[in-house]
């Protein structure tokens, strides 16, 4: 037998857990508050976390660091730090599936039998949505053209673009649907509007929204694009994504047709391929989510398996704060579950900090709960507060935002 082969064979190299162990597919937001919260809960608690990733790069507040306004190190932080002070176990190894009969996890270093099993593997793209079935060309879009919500790639071409950016047409792209951090896509229009200026490129950003409007916080949104920036950007709504030509680089909508030098396509978004492959995805989900209980997390035929974070069945916003939120209730699901009791279903909190000017940075930022609807039988917003009023104030918070949670998740 190969060696490769045996290894995957094999029982991963950890010690025996002395207690009920838990295992963590996924070192995002969720996955790493997770961890932390599990072992506050329930000290006694075994906690495996993994990622394919060697250390944790932010998304939050990667649109500052387009702008120069934060480094790489600010965004860049530790897994070995975070399981050191937190008390659990960090792996870093691809999960290729797991079996839930035998309680199960297969990764290329090994096998990890667990108690619990938490799945917080994020998102992928699903360039299918917008009529790009030939996963040559998906890739070859992606690699040319990345959104910069999925990998830390992503983020360092991008920022390569802007900066070689001279003139002419650079698209955005917003996808329809649920998608990773609302405003994120706006936000970073407005970031590149200031950077162009800045610079004195002659050109400008057209963004071809695939939603009817500016999807949250539009007043502020549409006047930050016509007051500070009208003369850069072009917003486009309801422009559903027909045709793409990645040589002559076209785009085509429903009514028109695009000419662009280059782009950031951010396409519609799935949960990972891992819930597919499992048979996990419900079948009648757009975006292949679990079929969970809505107010505990377990899968519906599996009250050892949970589903959180981006990949989550709930409508709640794909965001690092509402990530962190909800893993700090999950945490305390699990906890009950072991000890044969149940918690009161509470709401995760969604705030997150829109950056619209430079020099200084200045920012608006928005706050929301859910609740349930009996009537839809679904979850809607609830104590909705934003503050749409770009200032320095603003902007200051959102850098003390991000160094709270980052303290959070791996410093104390």
């Amino acid at each position: 037998m190969p060696p490769a082969l045996a290894r995957l064979l094999r029982k991963a190299d950890l010690p025996e857990p002395k207690g009920p162990r838990v295992v963590i597919v996924g070192g995002g937001w969720s996955g790493l508050s997770m961890a932390k919260y599990l072992r506050l809960q329930n000290p006694g608690f075994d906690v495996v976390l993994i990622d394919r990733q060697p250390a944790f790069l932010s998304f939050p507040l990667s649109n500052a660091w387009l702008a120069d306004q934060v480094n790489m190190e600010f965004l860049s932080h530790s897994f070995f730090e975070a399981a050191n002070r937190h008390g659990y176990r960090f792996v870093q190894a691809s999960v290729l599936g797991f079996d839930r009969t035998s309680r199960k996890v297969f990764t290329d270093t090994g096998i990890i039998a667990y108690d619990y099993l938490v799945l917080a593997p994020g998102i992928e793209y699903d360039y299918s949505q917008i009529g790009i079935e030939d996963p040559v060309i998906q890739e070859q879009l992606y690699h040319r053209y990345p959104g910069g919500f999925f990998s830390s790639s992503e983020l360092l071409t991008i920022k390569r673009k802007i900066q070689a950016f001279r003139r002419g047409t650079f698209l955005l792209t917003v996808p329809s649907g649920d998608y990773r951090c609302s405003a994120a896509p706006y936000e970073r229009a407005c970031v590149m509007a200031a950077l162009f200026r800045r610079r004195g490129i002659r050109g400008k950003i057209l963004i071809l929204d695939m939603n009817n409007e500016i999807t949250i916080m539009k007043d502020a949104f549409e006047r930050a694009f016509h007051e500070l920036y009208g003369d850069l950007i072009d917003y486009q709504p309801s422009s559903l994504l027909a045709g793409l030509d990645l040589e002559k680089r076209t785009i085509e909508t429903e009514f028109d047709e695009f000419t662009f030098d280059d782009a950031i396509i951010y396409p519609p978004i799935r949960a990972s391929r891992l819930l597919e492959e499992a048979g996990i995805a419900d079948p009648h989900s757009t975006q292949k989510t679990a079929r969970t209980d809505p107010f505990r997390y377990h899968l519906v035929d599996d009250e050892r398996v949970y589903v959180t974070g981006d990949s989550r069945s709930q409508p709640f916003s794909k965001g690092g704060h509402t990530a962190n939120s909800e893993a700090q209730y999950v945490a305390e699901v699990i906890t009950a579950h072991a000890l044969g009791r149940e918690v009161e279903w509470r709401s995760p909190q969604t705030m997150c900090f829109s950056t619209v000017a430079i020099d200084p940075l200045r920012a608006m930022s928005h706050i929301t709960y859910y609740r349930y609807d009996e009537a839809t039988k679904d979850f809607a917003f609830d104590r909705i507060h934003s503050v749409e009023k770009w200032d320095v104030t603003g902007g200051q918070a959102s850098i003390a935002w991000a160094e709270g949670m980052f303290r959070d998740m791996f410093y104390e």
